[in-house]
């Protein structure tokens, strides 16, 4: 459990979404050094958690908490501005844009090349989840990213200047722009239960997108990250030490969620301890890494696909992009 009763402990608000593999924290299963006194917020992006939503602007913007799980991209042009926060290398959301690209059931879009030209619904142009689909669509299936019209469902969590994206306007629906062709494809983070059904109105592009997944994951050796716990730069001034805890936290609460894990009926799917197991043979890797080395890769192909995407003026290092103190990571 947390060590939360020393004296002179200094308290620190870390906002999370609530996955299995940060459910200890909730469940204060997680051992803190004497000196912090961790206060866990479930707070969601667009869902709205026990300490609400807007998890993103209420860090970036607002500067509400001390540490935030936050979109890596915005993190990313808050670095390249000059705004104070820093990073410690811990990313708690991954997504693959094969899981995340659909079109209508009935659409003539067949395949990731019939995009060239097409329009694309994203949430906004820098979320982290439209950076990597623009570079993937690029790298991955030579479907060059300034061949596809987008739109975007909302206002930029930054300020980045012009950019090549149509704003919808406010509250447009876009599974029902697929269904009046009024869109062709959609890619966001995160969808309703009813896109997601297969049987309904909607397909993923990709009809196996496991294997897709997986001979991507061949190629490149990451799952691409989507978020990255995010510190105010005045809270590691006075707690240095706090970005190798934070890093030592994630493995512990990591652990927590493995040995849940092993149980196979903890998980919702009735098969998905096995589908565990399948990975863990197939993938062959820890497709979770913490720390630098192991997703330095990654982050230089992210933050090269942000200057080719006019998010940022110029490349940063990855070093800059986190602590000092876990660059040895």
């Amino acid at each position: 459990m947390a060590d939360n009763n020393h004296a002179h402990a200094h308290e620190v608000s870390l906002a999370l979404d609530r996955y299995s593999r940060s459910q200890a924290y909730f469940d204060g299963l997680v051992t803190t050094p004497a000196w912090l006194a961790l206060k866990p917020l479930q707070v969601g992006m667009l869902t709205m958690l026990r300490d609400g939503a807007d998890r993103h602007g209420r860090m970036l913007r607002d500067r509400e908490f001390d540490v935030a799980e936050t979109s890596l991209s915005s993190y990313v042009i808050s670095r390249s501005q000059g705004l104070p926060f820093i990073a410690t290398p811990v990313f708690p959301r991954r997504l693959f844009l094969q899981t995340q690209l659909f079109v209508a059931k009935d659409s003539p879009v067949r395949s990731a090349g019939d995009l060239a030209g097409r329009r694309v619904v994203l949430l906004t142009f820098q979320a982290t989840m439209s950076v990597v689909a623009r570079g993937d669509l690029q790298r991955e299936y030579g479907v060059p990213w300034r061949s596809v019209q987008w739109m975007s469902l909302g206002p930029e969590e930054l300020e980045v200047g012009d950019l090549p994206v149509t704003r919808l306007a406010a509250g447009t629906d876009p599974f029902q722009m697929l269904r009046d062709g009024d869109a062709d494809a959609v890619v966001l983070p995160g969808f309703p239960e009813s896109v997601m059904d297969s049987t309904g109105e909607f397909r993923r592009l990709f009809p196996d997108a496991g294997a897709e997944v997986r001979a991507q994951f061949a190629r490149n050796g990451y799952m691409p990250i989507m978020h990255v716990l995010t510190m105010q730069s005045h809270v590691v001034e006075r707690m240095p030490e706090l970005p190798s805890v934070l890093l030592d936290l994630d493995r512990q609460a990591f652990d927590h969620a493995l040995a849940l894990h092993n149980d196979s009926n903890y998980g919702i799917a009735a098969l998905g301890r096995l589908e565990l197991e399948r990975e863990r043979v197939e993938i062959g890797a820890d497709v979770w890494p913490r720390g630098l080395a192991a997703n330095r890769v990654n982050l230089e192909r992210f933050v090269d696909d942000m200057v080719e995407q006019g998010l940022i003026p110029e490349p940063l290092a990855v070093e800059d992009l986190f602590h000092h103190s876990t660059h040895d990571s």
